[in-house]
């Protein structure tokens, strides 16, 4: 069944399927004025990311080589034969982009995981707004993750009280690891516990004991974030980071339940690759966008090294827990025995890779930004884009103008 409802200056589609909905949104905004040092680029319907065209302008200005660009994207042809688009932003310039079948400035198809490194993200912002008294609740990543959601009472598992807020964003929260085979999705009673679910009833692990990838923990911090700011988690991400940014294309995942729990939105959406691009950059340039510090300067020094102290393997994939951060991953701890490598990547990348090959990475120490947005499943090989795209950048080269 569609349903079809508006917002000021927004149109929105929404519909249902497996106990999920989805909401879609397209906005214009003003841009943000623009710091001295650093180039923010305005809305794409405003003009968007300037783009170097010629392989004299990406090599001098740029500081990339074209001719490994040129490898590069002949590489991402044949990754997979999926639909896809990727851009490459340098010095605050597109110095590559590959479109096949996707648009790069309008395509908001679901971007899987990319989205938990985002609501970590705007859970910062929630977190340094209720800080400075501007939301109906204080709070802290250290706080009881629990203590802001009410839904979920009574808790299925009485060591969910012990659960902090980052250890939802960070993987540690013995919620629900995708290693139990559980569906991501579900109504709000399956996802809180309440459905006689093993699975979602009990913790995998004691909080902080373990490392289990976890979707529900980030649905859950979707939940935080509302009873924090008082508002739905799509309209604070809209309002907080997405309209200061300038991004004009998104979709959110909602979910029904019976009414104790009502209709929420989940941390899941859509969003094209250039639009992913300025998030990465905002990051990158330490959470300012203009004169505006956008995300917390705090939260971006924190997603640089690990934010627990577990050291067994990730459940599923057994992964290095140490590549995890709030949302964010540290690809360069990729430890190959896990069938991940990190070599060739600088220690401070951060990347959030999603299933079907999203990608949302940036590197400050190489000024670099890079995004894959597909809206599919299934394999691909993230650091391979990452390595790479690290290997086509002229390390002696000093752009005057960012």
């Amino acid at each position: 069944m569609k349903t079809y409802w508006m917002r000021p200056r927004a149109a929105v589609v929404g519909w249902v399927l497996l106990g999920a909905s989805f909401s879609v949104g397209i906005q214009v905004y003003g841009q943000s004025p623009a710091n001295a040092s650093v180039y923010y680029p305005p809305p794409e319907s405003q003009g968007g990311w300037r783009k170097l065209q010629t392989a004299d302008d990406i090599r001098r200005i740029g500081g990339m080589d074209p001719r490994k660009l040129d490898e590069l994207r002949e590489w991402l042809l044949q990754s997979d034969k999926r639909a896809f688009a990727a851009t490459v932003i340098r010095h605050g310039w597109i110095v590559f982009e590959v479109e096949r079948g996707n648009s790069a400035k309008t395509d908001a198809r679901r971007v899987a995981s990319v989205s938990k490194a985002i609501c970590a993200t705007v859970l910062a912002i929630a977190s340094e707004q209720s800080k400075q008294g501007l939301t109906p609740r204080q709070m802290r990543f250290d706080d009881p993750a629990f203590d802001f959601i009410p839904w979920a009472q009574p808790l299925s598992d009485p060591r969910k009280a012990q659960i902090k807020v980052k250890q939802l964003l960070n993987h540690t929260s013995g919620i629900c690891p995708e290693a139990t085979g559980a569906p991501n999705d579900g109504k709000w009673d399956y996802l809180m516990g309440h459905s006689g679910d093993q699975r979602t009833e009990r913790l995998a692990f004691d909080p902080g004991t373990g490392c289990g990838y976890s979707t529900h923990g980030l649905t859950h911090a979707a939940l935080v974030c509302e009873t924090v700011t008082g508002k739905p988690y799509d309209q604070f991400a809209i309002e907080a980071l997405f309209k200061p940014l300038g991004i004009e294309h998104w979709w959110f995942q909602y979910y029904d339940g019976p009414e104790k729990y009502g209709r929420h939105p989940s941390h899941g959406m859509g969003m094209p690759a250039r639009d992913l691009a300025r998030i990465g950059w905002c990051m990158l340039n330490q959470g300012r966008w203009g004169d505006r510090q956008v995300i917390p300067k705090w939260f971006v020094e924190q997603t640089a090294a690990p934010t627990h102290d577990v050291k067994s393997p990730e459940m599923r994939w057994k992964l290095n827990p140490s590549v995890f951060s709030h949302g964010w991953e540290l690809p360069a701890r990729h430890d190959p025995a896990s069938g991940r490598s990190g070599a060739g990547i600088p220690a401070d990348a951060r990347s959030k890779p999603g299933s079907g090959g999203q990608l949302l990475a940036f590197v400050p120490s190489l000024d670099l930004v890079l995004t894959r947005q597909t809206g599919s499943s299934g394999e691909w090989q993230y650091d391979d884009y990452v390595r790479r795209a690290c290997a086509a950048v002229i390390q002696d080269n000093r752009a005057a103008d960012r």
